[in-house]
């Protein structure tokens, strides 16, 4: 079967520009993983080079190897090795060093663990907020199998917004998703989150895997029933051969009416909706940035924080 053409609006520059190198060379200095990396985003050239700003690098805890294999997913999955511990205070010293004000930190999944990595996860937040308390941590985790004693402790280091993706509605979340994840599941987590006092819950759904609108709709409407502030949504592009086929290429417009929905209709504070949004690239850091650091109203927020992504 042959892959399906991408349309004119999926075109991308690759990584370049001295940022890019730099961000890269202080990540291997300290031998950590990001996102961008493993998991192949088309956005990792503009992200890292920057827009107007530091740029931004999205690191990944735990190691590079997932106990899960999601079919959307490229990065490895199997072979997990013992956590490191110094590996809170690298990532810490890292964003020093590459002068980041906002940071995203997410994990693969390791089941294979007591606590599933919690603590070393809440660990790492803890460093970066000792090293200075005025960095906004994003934390997107993983669903931890529900357990609340574990969401619990991510939200005991203080991040500023919780993220956990629900990936594609309810019907789809299996094949998209490994069978251990479950929309009920992600569901609880972020209800949880929602229900925290002082940080954001944020969440991200991919289109074109075989949803239905109206699907899509529910979907939405039951993260925000759930306390979720934030919600982005984004193209499926397939890593390669042997993931996850690309049902359709949603166009721009729909996101754009998604978007819409979200805010205007269901009430999010803010949603990134775009064939190019990522769950952590230009996908609600500058709202929060805008809103917390700025003490901006939601309407100012969102004007600033599209004017910035050049939306």
């Amino acid at each position: 079967m042959s892959r399906r053409r991408k349309p004119d609006w999926l075109k991308m520059r690759p990584p370049s520009g001295e940022r890019f190198t730099e961000i890269k060379r202080t990540l291997r200095d300290h031998d950590l993983h990001t996102v961008c990396e493993e998991a192949s985003c088309p956005n990792m050239g503009e992200c890292w080079s920057g827009r107007d700003g530091p740029g931004t690098a999205t690191f990944m805890l735990m190691g590079d190897r997932c106990s899960r294999g999601c079919n959307f997913c490229d990065v490895k999955t199997g072979g997990m090795e013992a956590l490191d511990p110094d590996e809170p205070a690298n990532v810490a010293d890292a964003v020093a060093e590459i002068g980041l004000d906002y940071v995203v930190l997410t994990s693969v999944d390791r089941d294979d663990l007591d606590d599933q990595g919690a603590s070393h996860f809440a660990e790492t937040i803890r460093e970066i907020k000792k090293r200075d308390p005025d960095i906004l941590v994003e934390s997107l985790i993983p669903d931890f199998q529900g357990e609340e004693a574990l969401v619990q402790q991510i939200i005991d280091a203080g991040p500023d917004v919780i993220a956990h993706n629900v990936e594609t509605v309810e019907r789809r979340q299996f094949p998209v998703r490994d069978r251990r994840a479950g929309y009920e599941q992600s569901l609880s987590v972020l209800e949880q989150v929602g229900d925290a006092a002082d940080v954001y819950a944020k969440t991200s759904i991919m289109l074109g895997v075989g949803e239905h609108d109206h699907e899509v709709y529910q979907t939405l409407s039951d993260l925000r029933e759930r306390g979720v502030d934030v919600v982005t949504l984004g193209q499926y592009l397939q890593p390669s051969r042997s993931h996850l086929d690309v049902a359709d290429y949603v166009h721009p417009q729909k996101f754009e009416t998604w978007r819409e929905v979200a805010e205007d209709e269901l009430g999010f504070l803010y949603c990134a909706s775009g064939p190019m949004v990522r769950s952590s690239y230009r996908a609600g850091e500058l709202f929060v940035d805008a809103l917390r650091r700025d003490d901006r109203s939601v309407a100012d927020a969102r004007e600033a924080a599209r004017a910035r992504a050049g939306e």
